[in-house]
């Protein structure tokens, strides 16, 4: 039993590291009720890549730079404890500004097409219409995210300059999203905890634990095993 805790925690510690999804600020990509791998040594290793930080030590060893694009778990900055997860969107010395609810990156109107209406329903129970739209990143990166209106509370801000060794992270979901456009702010790259990789299990919490006859009817099988992007 001893053992098999070392090579868990190595595995946890070094290379991957399940995570769950409770709110619904990543949809379209992540869906709440997904279960996925995060893969520990894509960026290096800091003392958050340590079950609860318990490793004291500053800075990142083994450093890579992310790619701006990519869905990462992070500590939150107030606290350095809570796991969030966003898609990278500003790396160190990018300016960021949204106007009228598009994404300017170093000064350049961020192309996005409309897809369709995405509809879905949220934690509190209502449903939800968005617009899904396919936004293209530079470097040409494609994903998908959804915009309620193009005027609400984060569709305007400032410009923001993000400072060397920081990240500007941003939810696909994007009137519903806490992110660094607000609250969270810019992220240090000791904060990064891992890139999201895949999905392993999926489940739209129609079944309780205990109702095993309801389970194959809650699993989102078209989820299983998807790659993230």
């Amino acid at each position: 039993m001893f053992y098999t805790l070392i090579v868990a925690l190595v595995i946890r510690t070094l290379l991957f590291e399940p995570f769950n999804i409770p709110s619904g600020s990543m949809i379209p990509t992540l869906l709440v009720g997904d279960y996925l791998f995060v893969s520990k040594y894509s960026y290096g290793y800091s003392k958050h890549s340590v079950p609860f930080s318990l490793i004291p030590f500053s800075g990142r060893v083994m450093m890579s730079t992310p790619d701006r694009g990519d869905v990462i778990v992070f500590k939150l900055p107030s606290d350095n404890k809570t796991d969030y997860i966003k898609r990278l969107i500003g790396l160190p010395g990018d300016t960021i500004r949204m106007q009228d609810g598009r994404l300017f990156i170093n000064g350049q109107l961020i192309e996005r097409e409309k897809v369709d209406e995405f509809v879905y329903r949220d934690t509190d129970g209502n449903v939800r219409r968005p617009t899904r739209y396919k936004e293209i990143l530079p470097g040409g990166l494609e994903h998908f995210i959804l915009e309620e209106g193009d005027n609400r509370r984060l569709d305007n801000t400032r410009e923001f300059m993000v400072p060397p060794d920081h990240f500007f992270m941003m939810g696909d979901n994007r009137d519903n999203s806490v992110d660094s456009r607000a609250d969270v702010g810019y992220v240090p790259a000791e904060n990064l905890v891992g890139r999201a990789e895949i999905l392993f299990f999926s489940t739209d919490g129609s079944a309780s634990i205990w109702e095993i006859w309801k389970w194959p009817f809650a699993i989102r099988f078209n989820r299983l095993f998807n790659g993230i992007h």
